[in-house]
């Protein structure tokens, strides 16, 4: 076998054995990174990130991110073992904080971690708004939307065969990959863009989430209305510029809402 044809194969090898599936959709998904690999990452450019930027000091507001941030981790959590993955977030470290920023932003590390910055409060206005924003970042946790572009970013730059030595001898070009993959400290939380797929099974998981955390999920398309008019004919913010907003994707949403409506029991 040419060098060539036994590339293929190894990649092809890898993908059928190193593959998990996204919840709800069931797509097939590449996951060449260890979960273990990916939280100790995710646990140190957190505590770094909490480290380097300022906690805002609003108590009410602070409550509010916490709050509604426990209020979805228990839906993560009985959805995820109702559908026997519970197994999934054993190694979860759940955190939410709210960071002082004008930024329109927030996010959601693999673990659970997530930051939610002030500058996206004045367009969540409420709530059910605000778990709007943390529900579709923490669906991308859930549906390890990380490792996947990680993992896709280590075949593209390393090589298949490459696999095992970039993990274990080579740190600092995996944390290179995780930079590249998240950014988060060096380009103070920015993401890059996940694909329009991934977004529409965080779309899909949030609403989800949120309703079974007690808030409606027709929310969802209000606070993208916001979103959107609150562009202005400017540069979107970086919230929007890694989360496609338009008519496009509120139309998707309100073909999402009737699913996720099962799952509601009514206002929180």
């Amino acid at each position: 076998m040419n060098s060539g044809r036994l590339a293929v194969f190894i990649v092809f090898i890898l993908f059928v054995f190193s593959c998990s599936t996204v919840p709800v959709t069931g797509r097939k998904q590449l996951s060449l990174i260890p979960d273990t690999e990916m939280y100790s990452m995710s646990y140190q450019q957190y505590d770094q990130f909490i480290k380097e930027n300022k906690l805002s000091q609003d108590a009410q507001k602070t409550k509010l991110v916490k709050d509604v941030g426990k209020h979805i981790q228990g839906a993560v959590e009985q959805f995820m073992n109702q559908n026997d993955l519970g197994s999934r977030l054993a190694d979860y470290r759940w955190e939410f904080n709210l960071v002082e920023s004008d930024e329109v932003n927030a996010w959601c590390m693999p673990g659970g971690k997530v930051v939610v910055y002030t500058g996206i409060l004045p367009v969540t206005q409420t709530e059910a708004g605000l778990a709007v924003v943390m529900g579709h970042e923490i669906a991308h946790a859930i549906a390890e939307h990380g490792n996947e572009r990680m993992s896709q970013g280590l075949l593209a730059q390393m090589g298949a065969v490459a696999l095992s030595a970039a993990l274990d001898e080579k740190p600092e070009q995996t944390k290179a990959l995780w930079m590249t993959a998240y950014g988060v400290g060096a380009q103070f939380g920015a993401l890059l863009p996940f694909s329009r797929q991934q977004e529409s099974e965080s779309d899909h998981l949030g609403l989800i989430f949120m309703a079974m955390a007690g808030y409606d999920p027709n929310e969802a398309v209000t606070f993208w209305q916001r979103m959107s008019a609150g562009k202005g004919g400017q540069a979107p913010p970086e919230f929007m510029s890694t989360h496609p907003s338009d008519q496009t994707r509120i139309n998707n949403l309100k073909k999402l809402i009737p699913d996720a409506m099962t799952y509601y029991q009514g206002a929180k």
